[in-house]
């Protein structure tokens, strides 16, 4: 007879994983490029997640904002199960993005042309998504160097965070001073 496996993931374990590895990360860099670190658990995942407070409306609470861009690494149950790590980037409902005039699908395409060149340093990538996940990919699961693959795909994603701007520069309706 065959024995089903009921996976339960050990949150915690993987919280502290995750917190080692945003521990790891250049705080001075992330300053510098106005980036801030998330680790917490989101839709039955544990997720780290990158965003800049500028790319949200809700600056009191970016994490859980309707409309905002962010970067996320995350696993889950079926991830595990996959042996992998996920990866996107996230945009939601930029049509509301205050100062800004926005048709995402736009917005989504003028992002992945720019992206394009820099597709090489992500393994396993795909823009092949709709308008709200700009990119996403995966790496294999190893769990004794989970957090430096997760301090790698951070680390990645604050050499094109640039690209976020820029797209975003093209979509501006009112400078701030």
């Amino acid at each position: 007879m065959l024995k089903q496996m009921t996976e339960i993931m050990n949150y915690d374990y993987y919280l502290e994983k995750f917190r080692k590895s945003a521990d790891q990360l250049d705080k001075e860099m992330l300053k510098k490029k106005h980036l801030e670190i998330y680790v917490g658990i989101t839709l039955n995942s544990v997720v780290l997640k990158l965003y800049k407070k500028e790319w949200t409306n809700d600056k009191t609470d970016p994490i859980n904002a309707k409309t905002r861009i962010f970067f996320a690494i995350w696993v889950n149950d079926e991830t595990l199960k996959r042996n992998k790590v996920f990866y996107n980037i996230h945009a939601l409902k930029l049509r509301e993005l205050k100062g800004y005039s926005i048709t995402s699908r736009e917005f989504a395409n003028r992002f992945r042309a720019d992206f394009m060149q820099f597709e090489r340093n992500w393994e396993n990538v795909s823009v092949e998504f709709g308008p709200l996940t700009l990119m996403e990919g995966w790496e294999h699961f190893e769990n004794e160097n989970l957090e430096n693959i997760i301090v790698k795909l951070a680390n990645n994603f604050s050499g094109i965070e640039h690209l976020i701007d820029h797209t975003l520069e093209q979509f501006e309706t009112t400078k701030i001073s």
